[in-house]
């Protein structure tokens, strides 16, 4: 079961999942402008996981219902962008995880966070 990053990296760009991810499976999109996980590629390590500051990353089996179409969207957006292995800064438009987590009760969700985040 391979790991997912979710919308909540959009804009974001955090690099931390990459600096722990043994296997090099994140790929940095242009459109949008996020990490994805070459479904392939991981090994289910969880590495990622904690590591994440804004809890974007899911294993698959605990993935929430709002963010179930990322499963798909992971294996598609990988293909086309560029192999990232080393840390970056967050993009400008990063946010914090507050802010991610007002943005989506605002929309009504209850998002559970990730069980292996810290």
């Amino acid at each position: 079961m391979p790991h997912v990053v979710t919308g909540r990296c959009v804009d974001c760009r955090y690099t931390y999942c990459v600096v722990e991810c043994p296997v090099s499976c994140f790929w940095e999109g242009a459109k949008p402008r996020m990490l994805v996980i070459d479904p392939g590629t991981c090994i289910d390590c969880e590495a990622c996981v904690p590591a994440c500051p804004i809890n974007a990353i899911w294993p698959d089996h605990e993935l929430p219902p709002e963010y179930a179409d990322w499963t798909a969207k992971n294996a598609d957006l990988f293909a086309a962008g560029k192999n990232v292995t080393e840390g970056q800064d967050p993009l400008d438009s990063a946010k914090l995880i507050e802010e991610i987590q007002a943005e989506e009760k605002a929309k009504g969700w209850n998002i559970k966070e990730p069980s292996k985040a810290s």
